[in-house]
């Protein structure tokens, strides 16, 4: 991206554009009024096998706007600036909320939980990265994977993305917020072995500032070194194992909780964690924060989705469960207070223990090293967990060989308090922060 690309709207505009729907909105009669007002642009590269596959750019923007007609709720959109596309983009949420249902939790949050200020949470750091550039790294990504082993035969291709984004949301009831955000990733998927005797694998590196970002040549590398060390991979025989979830992965048994502790699965009662706050569902020495305010956190934010500020807490202390993952409108069907998680969690991190990952396998001495999980088999209702599987086999607390095409069965609720140890090797990808993670046991389907 050249050095002079930047946004088309000043912070400034995107204030304007909110106030201009807010003042519409109530000379046309609405009680209540949100909008969100954003833009970002950015481009990705990608190489493969030394010649360039792909350049992208995106340009996009756009208008959220949702009104109130006393406890009847509408929504619409538009990409369209102009301030007759905003008049009509209020008038048709209007048109909409006159033909919904009155709902008793429908409405803006209490105004003492909007924020009211914004903390510099260093989310913004532009990299003025030009299409050679780019193309460059990748190529030396792709190449670092190739020079690595030599049985690396072919590649999927390397990337390198770079985006940028602002945004201000604001509400009748005074509220008004936003700043700008970057994410940046350089990523490189290879294949090793030849012929029926194939493995893929892949590494990525992600974060706000590039200058953060793992070397390319890092990035194929550990990609190359994945691959091959999936070469001749097996079945194991099908019985209940040890099982560690490798860091990449472990995230997911975050994502995994976030989803049955959120307000929607709750208030629909379609979670096995109904009615479990305040109740153990880890071990004691288990702790689960939310941070928000982190600087330069991927999952770092001010506010939620709507306004409501966002602040520290505990999500699982001492293994017990202290708070659930609510929104405005989800914590009013549920009789409680918003989390202000509106939008999602914000850096859940799991506190990591003292073991890397060779430490979790010497403590599990036998057992299974899941490294990749492959399709969704999650019932969120029973908590009953079966997913594909790929990884090691772990003999006296050393890699024994690779494993593949196997199964692996749970239940999470049983899982949760099945954990045994959370290593050191804490890899941040995104909004959950967690090592790999050791349980007791699961079921493994192989031969």
């Amino acid at each position: 991206m050249s050095d002079t690309a930047t946004f088309s709207y000043s912070h400034a505009d995107l204030q304007q554009l909110a106030e201009d729907v807010l003042r519409h909105a109530q000379v046309k009669g609405a009680s209540a009024c949100e909008v969100d007002v954003s833009e970002g642009f950015g481009q990705s590269v990608t190489v493969r096998c030394d010649e360039v596959e792909t350049i992208e750019f995106n340009r996009d923007k756009g208008v959220g706007i949702t009104v109130y007609a006393g406890q009847r709720k509408g929504y619409a959109s538009t990409s369209d600036f102009s301030p007759q596309a905003l008049r009509d983009t209020v008038e048709a949420a209007l048109n909409i909320a006159r033909f919904t249902a009155e709902d008793s939790c429908a409405g803006l949050a209490d105004a003492a939980l909007l924020a009211k200020t914004v903390p510099e949470l260093d989310l913004y750091h532009p990299w003025a990265l030009t299409v050679e550039e780019a193309i460059e790294r990748a190529r030396a990504c792709e190449q670092a994977a190739f020079d690595a082993d030599p049985q690396i035969s072919n590649s999927e291709g390397a990337s390198i993305s770079t985006q940028q984004a602002h945004f201000i949301s604001a509400n009748s009831l005074g509220f008004m917020g936003g700043y700008p955000t970057s994410r940046h990733y350089i990523s490189c998927s290879v294949i090793a072995g030849e012929q029926d005797a194939m493995q893929r694998d892949d590494w990525y590196t992600t974060h706000r500032d590039a200058r953060r970002l793992d070397a390319p040549g890092e990035v194929g590398q550990r990609a190359a070194q994945r691959a091959v060390a999936r070469l001749g991979g097996r079945k194991v025989k099908t019985g209940e194992y040890p099982v560690i979830f490798e860091a990449p992965i472990a995230a997911g048994l975050l994502g995994s909780l976030v989803h049955a502790a959120s307000g929607g699965a709750l208030y629909r009662k379609s979670s096995f964690l109904l009615d479990q706050l305040g109740q153990r569902i880890f071990p004691e020495f288990v702790q689960i924060s939310e941070q928000p305010h982190v600087r330069c956190g991927l999952g770092s934010a001010a506010f939620d989705n709507d306004g409501v500020a966002t602040q520290a807490r505990d999500v699982v202390k001492d293994g017990v469960l202290a708070g659930y993952f609510l929104s405005v409108y989800t914590a009013r069907k549920l009789g409680m207070q918003t989390t202000a998680n509106a939008g999602g969690s914000h850096n859940l991190i799991l506190e990591p223990g003292e073991l890397d990952l060779a430490g979790l396998m010497q403590r599990m001495g036998r057992g299974l090293l899941v490294t990749e999980l492959l399709g969704h088999g999650i019932n969120y209702v029973t908590g009953d967990y079966s997913r594909g599987a790929a990884g090691y086999w772990i003999e006296n607390g050393q890699i024994a060989y690779p494993v593949e095409e196997i199964t692996i069965a749970g239940n999470l609720r049983t899982m949760f308090a099945g954990v045994q140890a959370v290593g050191r090797d804490v890899l941040i990808r995104g909004s959950k922060q967690t090592g790999s993670i050791l349980l007791d046991k699961m079921t493994v389907a192989g031969e």
